[in-house]
């Protein structure tokens, strides 16, 4: 034990060896103000897109991962800042996180995944686990020796499905609901849905039905189809048993972020598989911020209502069309694609015989110009997607993602390239 001398010597000696640290500000002198950091311009920290030479750009297009997906509002921004300053017990993050977000969003359970995707496969990872009583170390080796199939409709058959693949998952398809009704077997472990699929000849409530019948669970896909906001419980209340969402489109909040929600033992057997433990799952890390900027986007979304975000994307649209007057031929038209992406989108057409530029090109040169400016994938495209058009005359501008004042340089560029074409 230290006597009072000993304590200031040894105090005194450990405030110099911080200070030779460059860490002598943690320890203040007595009677000194403590600076604080948010009063120093520097603690907005370094811009690092412009030291490592990246180009900012603006977002007509979306949630797309390859443009960074959503940004996320003040108060998550704030809430994973502070998330970074202290450590806890992962374990106890995760499952007091998933606590909460249950109870937030009306469901038995929730877990924080590294993304949608992620979501996709821990889901897998725990239908596979409870139909074969197996442990996470079985997963994807073993199982292929076990209860493996996962029916699916061809066509919803797509990129995102080798997050199950990579369970050990073996996939039967179905197109009717007769083949439904047959395609399961003694080794069927889950059947499942993509919500977002614009084909498919068996809908939800049938679909939920059948497999429910068969004492099996129904596992939804639904990355992107947020909003509404109530999507993020009507289709755990419809019926389902899993359903994954990004974290980083509607509910904007990190880009590697997700929920999968559902029942408590599928969710606690993904959970299993999850870090900070050894499963399937292990390397789709997500970190203490990520699980706190998740239930703080949630908070916030919660805040929020339909008819006001609608409103507010309707009203970007509206002053990108305000800076297109002028243009000869030109057309606009909002529209809402049915589930994914279910938010204002703004069409724009023109006669290419007065206009002589195509969509692909303006696309090119917004995207080439000084501010970049990337539109929705879909412009000028034959390959559609989630409800927006397939046409190679019509320019697709997606608002939702435009920070203020971006939506009238959207429009003042756009009239620049199509007016040079003139």
């Amino acid at each position: 034990m230290l006597n009072q001398k000993g304590r200031r010597e040894f105090l005194r000696g450990a405030k110099g060896m911080l200070a030779a640290l460059g860490m002598a500000s943690q320890f203040p002198a007595k009677g000194a103000i403590k600076s604080d950091p948010a009063s120093h311009p520097a603690s907005a920290g370094e811009d690092y897109y412009d030291k490592l030479g990246v180009t900012k750009i603006i977002n007509a297009a979306g949630t797309y991962t390859a443009l960074t997906a959503s940004t996320m509002p003040p108060s998550v921004r704030a809430a994973v800042a502070a998330a970074a300053k202290h450590p806890v017990r992962l374990h106890d993050l995760q499952t007091k996180a998933g606590e909460y977000l249950a109870q937030k969003l009306k469901c038995e359970g929730a877990v924080v995944t590294a993304g949608a995707s992620s979501g996709l496969t821990l889901g897998t990872a725990a239908c596979l686990m409870v139909a074969n009583k197996c442990g996470i170390r079985d997963i994807p080796q073993e199982v292929m020796h076990m209860k493996n199939e996962v029916i699916i409709q061809k066509e919803h058959r797509y990129g995102y499905d080798q997050a199950l693949i990579a369970c050990g998952a073996k996939f039967v398809e179905v197109e009717t609901l007769e083949e439904y009704e047959k395609a399961f077997t003694d080794k069927t472990v889950m059947a499942h849905y993509f919500n977002a699929a614009e084909k498919g000849q068996i809908g939800r409530e049938d679909w939920l039905r059948v497999a429910h019948q068969h004492g099996l669970p129904c596992f939804n896909d639904a990355a992107a189809d947020m909003p509404p906001i109530a999507n993020l419980w009507n289709y755990t209340q419809m019926g389902f048993d899993l359903v994954t969402f990004s974290g980083g489109k509607g509910i904007r909040g990190p880009q590697n972020a997700g929920l999968l929600l559902g029942k408590r033992e599928l969710i606690e057997a993904a959970a299993k598989n999850n870090n900070p433990y050894d499963g399937v799952a292990r390397g789709q890390k997500v970190a203490k911020e990520q699980i706190v900027g998740m239930v703080a986007a949630v908070d916030w979304l919660l805040e929020q209502t339909d008819e006001s975000m609608e409103k507010d994307f309707r009203g970007r649209a509206e002053r990108v069309i305000a800076q297109l007057k002028g243009v000869p031929t030109i057309e606009a038209q909002v529209i809402i694609p049915p589930f994914a992406n279910h938010v204002p989108h703004l069409l724009v057409r023109y006669d290419q015989g007065r206009v002589k530029i195509a969509p692909k090109e303006v696309v090119k040169r917004l995207r080439e110009g000084t501010p970049s400016i990337e539109l929705n994938p879909a412009s000028g495209s034959t390959h559609g997607s989630a409800g927006l058009p397939v046409d190679v005359n019509t320019l697709v501008v997606g608002v939702w993602m435009l920070e203020p004042g971006e939506d009238v340089i959207v429009g003042k560029r756009l009239k620049e390239v199509l007016t040079q074409a003139i």
